[in-house]
C-alpha cells in the first residue's frame, strides 16, 4: 500500500488542476457573447410566432374554423382562443425582438407555446420538438431576461 492519498492535489490528473485556470481563461469571451445569443434566441422564437400569427390573419375564416375544429383550447370559446392566441403571436414577439418587458414576453409566449401543444389532439414528433426547442429558448430568456442588448437594459440600466 501506498502512502499518498489520493485528496492530495499531487495525485489528481494534471488536466483536472488546469480547469480553474482553464475557466478563467474562457470565461470573459463567453460572457461577452452573452448579449449576442440572447438576441439571436429573441429573433429566433419570435419570428416562428409572428410569422404564425400572420398566418392567422391572412384568412380569418380558416383560422376561425381551426380554433372550432382542431385546436382544442381548454376553457375558452374556439373565438375568443383565436382572437387571444392571434394577438399573442403578434404583440409578444414585438416586444421580445425589442427586449420590452423582458421576461413578460417569454414568459408569456411560452403559455401561447404550451397552449399550441396542447391542444392539438395529434402532433408530429418534428413539429413537437420545434415546440420544445422554442420552449427551451423562451425558458432561458425568462430566467435570465433579454440580455444588455435590449430597450429594458437601454430605459433601466443596471446600477
Amino acid at each position: 500500500m501506498s502512502n499518498t492519498s489520493i485528496d492530495t492535489p499531487a495525485a489528481a490528473p494534471a488536466l483536472l488542476q488546469r480547469l480553474p485556470q482553464l475557466w478563467r481563461w474562457l470565461e470573459p469571451p463567453l460572457n461577452a457573447l452573452q448579449p449576442l445569443l440572447a438576441l439571436l434566441g429573441r429573433l429566433y422564437v419570435a419570428q416562428a410566432f409572428f410569422l404564425s400569427g400572420l398566418t392567422k390573419l391572412r384568412d380569418w375564416d380558416i383560422t376561425l374554423a381551426l380554433f372550432q375544429d382542431e385546436y382544442h383550447v381548454p376553457l375558452l370559446p374556439p373565438q375568443l382562443a383565436a382572437w387571444m392566441g392571434t394577438c399573442g403571436e403578434l404583440g409578444l414577439p414585438v416586444l421580445l425582438v425589442l427586449g420590452l418587458g423582458g421576461r413578460i414576453a417569454p414568459l408569456g409566449l411560452g403559455v401561447v407555446n404550451l397552449v399550441a401543444v396542447l391542444s392539438l389532439a395529434e402532433i408530429a414528433p418534428a413539429a413537437l420538438q420545434q415546440h420544445i426547442s422554442w420552449g427551451i429558448v423562451l425558458a432561458v430568456l425568462a430566467v435570465f431576461g433579454t440580455g444588455r442588448w435590449s430597450l429594458d437594459r437601454l430605459l433601466a440600466p443596471a446600477p
